[in-house]
Order: C-alpha cells, then sequence, then structure tokens
C-alpha cells in the first residue's frame, strides 16, 4: 500500500495497490540491482528519498537505497573555502534554518545548519553532507549516482574539476552520470574524462529533436522535465540512441506515461512508489 505520508503520488490506475515495498525492509543491492537490469525504466531517487525524508541529506540517500532503486539524483556546489557540498538551492533559506548563499558559507558555518529544519522537528537534526561523504558511503553499495553539476545560476570556480577529483578519489567512474542545465560544464567534463557519461538536462522549455542535438555535442542521455515532454522527442532520442531520464515524477499519470512511451529512466521524490509499480508490471 502507499503510505500516507505519500498522499502526493496520486494513484491513477486502479490496479496499482502495491507500490512501496511492502515489508518495509531493505533490498539486498545485488538483489536490487539484478531485478532494475530486466526492467524497462531505471528509478533514481531525486535528491534522495525526498519525498519522505529531508532532501540532499545522508538520510535520504540511505533511505533511498533500502527501495531498491537503481540510483540517486544529487546536486553539488562550492562552499566559500571551495568544499563541495551537496545541496540544491544557490542559497540555504528553503531548505535549512539559515540565510544567504551557499557560496558565502565556509564548509564549517554549513555544517552547523539544520538540513531538516523544514520538517519540523520529525527528523532532528541533518547537516548538509559534503560529496565526499556521500562517496565513502556509495562506493559500497551497487547505487549508479546522477551528480547535477549546479553551476547554471553561479558558475562556481572549478566545481567541474573537485568534482571528478572526488568521484576518482573513491573509483566510482563507472557508476556516476554527470548532468547540468549548464550544457559548457558536461561539455568540460566530457573532455576531462570521456569514459564518464553525461546528460543533458533541460527546463520545461521545448528542445525539439533532441537526439540528434545530445548525439552531436557527445550526451550520452537525455534529462528533460517531464511537463515539456512529448512522445516525438521520446522517438528522437531513441532514433539516435539517446537514453532518456525524465524528471520530476511524482504522481502515476506521468509515471504510467512515461512507461507507455518507453523511456529508459525516471527520476522522482518517491523511488519506493515507482519501483513497487514497475515490479508490479513484470
Amino acid at each position: 500500500m502507499i503510505r500516507e505520508d505519500d498522499d502526493r503520488f496520486q494513484n491513477s490506475s486502479s490496479e496499482l495497490r502495491i507500490v512501496e515495498h511492502a515489508a518495509g525492509l531493505p533490498v539486498l543491492a545485488d538483489r536490487a540491482e539484478k531485478r532494475q537490469e530486466d526492467r524497462k525504466m531505471k528509478v533514481y531517487a531525486h535528491r534522495g528519498y525526498s519525498g519522505r525524508y529531508p532532501e540532499n541529506t545522508m538520510l535520504a540517500f540511505k533511505e533511498a537505497e533500502k527501495t531498491g532503486c537503481y540510483g540517486i539524483e544529487l546536486d553539488v556546489q562550492l562552499t566559500k573555502d571551495g568544499e563541495v557540498v551537496i545541496i540544491h538551492d544557490e542559497k540555504v533559506d528553503r531548505t535549512t534554518d539559515g540565510t544567504g548563499w551557499v557560496r558565502d558559507f565556509t564548509l564549517e558555518e554549513l555544517k552547523k545548519l539544520n538540513a531538516a529544519a523544514v520538517w519540523n522537528g520529525k527528523y532532528g537534526f541533518e547537516p548538509i553532507p559534503t560529496l565526499e561523504e556521500y562517496c565513502q558511503w556509495v562506493k559500497d553499495t551497487n547505487l549508479v549516482t546522477n551528480i547535477e553539476i549546479k553551476s547554471g545560476v553561479y558558475y562556481y570556480e572549478e566545481l567541474e574539476e573537485k568534482t571528478l577529483a572526488m568521484v576518482k578519489k573513491y573509483g566510482l567512474e563507472k557508476k556516476i552520470v554527470f548532468s547540468s542545465f549548464l550544457h559548457s560544464s558536461i561539455t568540460l567534463l566530457r573532455r576531462l574524462a570521456p569514459e564518464i557519461p553525461c546528460g543533458a538536462l533541460v527546463e520545461y522549455d521545448d528542445l525539439g529533436n533532441p537526439g540528434y542535438y545530445c548525439e552531436k555535442f557527445d550526451f550520452q542521455y537525455y534529462h528533460p522535465g517531464v511537463k515539456a515532454l512529448t512522445e516525438d522527442m521520446v522517438k528522437s532520442c531513441k532514433e539516435h540512441n539517446i537514453p532518456l531520464n525524465v524528471w520530476t515524477i511524482n504522481d502515476m499519470g506521468a509515471l504510467e506515461q512515461m512507461y507507455e512511451w518507453g523511456v529508459e529512466g525516471v527520476i522522482s521524490n518517491y523511488p519506493g512508489v515507482c519501483k513497487g509499480w514497475i515490479d508490479s508490471k513484470k
């Protein structure tokens, strides 16, 4: 059954009653990986299990892993003292008890902020994690990580290079997909690390002929917003052998549509719901 706090993920299919992991038990990573290999769609946890836990925290990442999802999507920025941290917004206001730009805080100062503050005490204190803390944990799982380079609003100096260095330090090159709305950032990463695939992130504006675009500029994935995605765009990607990872899939109608169109991956705040529904289709 869908848990009460997953109500926002509306069930538009009367056949679906099972979606959350039935017993609520952790799924062994090797079993989860094997199941995902056979599916039409892979599931990425958007900022971790952000529908039920504080986004972009180690708690949200670890709870996402328990669902048996294929991967985790997260966002990276730089602190004032040049450390790579995981946070989505360029300001800390929305997700923490602080105010101001991420780039104006040192790592020590950021670590004092509570990334679970908006959950009204439900999860106590959750610090903003560094990318290194995440890599230390994820290296022992089978998860693939989609790292979004947050360089489109403020262009951080050496963010791409520092992120890549951390990935290589922990030997994660085969378990990473880079993405960014600023396509020059992933162009740079393709040059620095051609062995690591990159995805072109696009907002809700239409981009006609995306398959050709990604093939021409050597982007291995297309990451569109679901609201503007059309079947013609999906067909364009398939014609050019470009897999899609579509964001953010938080309702049953969108999930069913992506399945019908045969997209390769979905990015969701509710990975347990998506995984459960995909399991039911086998």
